[in-house]
């Protein structure tokens, strides 16, 4: 038989509850004020990179719950000095989370990276069919998505992070090294002075010709000047030095008909196709006169 319990204990344990919890401090997260501290590597939504995707298909094709939708259509690109090719691009790229299990296969797949996994977990919505997110909410988490934890140390990069890290190092040597030529040339340029005829340039620009065939025409009208002076007997002024080495040098290779590259510059062929014309030019006039010394002996 149980001892009979005293008048009012109950209400005294209650209130020794009461008391201690009131005195120790809340365990209440109070979201949505306060935002929950998530482990580092949190699994939320899935991120779409949409520069990286090439629209193989792979990661609609292995999912299990065939919950990715994707558009596609072909483009025609231009390539310069070749034939035209296609590409396919990225039309529409959806992910119904309503039926998404978050099992990852689509990220581990993906051989481009294209998808990552983003802590992100606040995109509840009212109706269950506005689940269906597309690619432009898939590439704002992009932002939420946390870097890569650091290598260990004595770890290996990836090849890719080294092979990328040579290639933008060359690329900014390579650079570094033109923007000094082209400046190095600039410089001696401006040394020697004005390589073309300035005031026919200013009256072709005057009258309404295209700055880079008034250009052309001054410069050949400024080299025929030079070499009719040479062959006069005079010297050649002191802008023109350079000219001059440059005639000599182009005297020992094939050279170009000046008057046919103006020409052909001007009623707007590209300069790499009027050089190539006007040089055959030049070597068939050139042939043309060596045949006719030769009759005449």
């Amino acid at each position: 038989m149980a001892a009979p319990s005293l008048p009012g204990s109950g209400l005294l344990k209650g209130l020794r509850v009461t008391l201690k919890t009131m005195l120790s401090p809340a365990t209440t997260a109070q979201y949505p004020h306060v935002k929950p501290e998530l482990p580092p590597r949190t699994r939320g939504v899935i991120a779409l990179m949409e520069e990286n995707c090439t629209v193989c298909m792979l990661c609609a094709k292995e999912c299990p719950d065939w919950c990715i939708y994707i558009d596609s259509s072909k483009e025609t690109v231009p390539v310069e000095g070749g034939r035209t090719r296609t590409r396919n691009v990225l039309d529409r790229f959806a992910i119904d989370f309503a039926l998404c299990m978050y099992c990852g296969i689509c990220v581990e797949v993906c051989p481009f990276d294209a998808l990552f996994w983003s802590p992100e977990f606040e995109y509840a919505e009212v109706d269950i069919r506005e689940l269906t997110h597309e690619k432009d909410r898939l590439r704002a988490w992009m932002d939420t998505v946390p870097p890569p934890p650091p290598l260990e140390e004595g770890a290996v990069p990836p090849a890719e992070i080294e092979a990328g890290i040579a290639a933008a190092r060359k690329e900014a040597e390579e650079a570094a090294a033109k923007a000094k030529s082209v400046a190095e040339g600039g410089a001696a340029a401006e040394a020697q002075g004005p390589q073309i005829d300035e005031e026919l340039f200013a009256r072709l620009v005057a009258e309404g010709t295209p700055e880079r065939a008034a250009r052309a025409k001054a410069k050949a009208a400024f080299v025929k000047a030079q070499k009719q002076r040479a062959a006069e007997g005079g010297a050649p002024t002191a802008p023109a030095q350079g000219e001059a080495k440059a005639g000599e040098a182009e005297a020992q290779g094939p050279q170009i008909d000046e008057e046919l590259f103006a020409r052909l510059v001007a009623e707007g062929t590209p300069e790499r196709a009027a050089r190539a014309k006007a040089k055959a030019a030049f070597v068939k006039a050139q042939k043309r006169r060596e045949r006719e010394e030769e009759g005449g002996q």
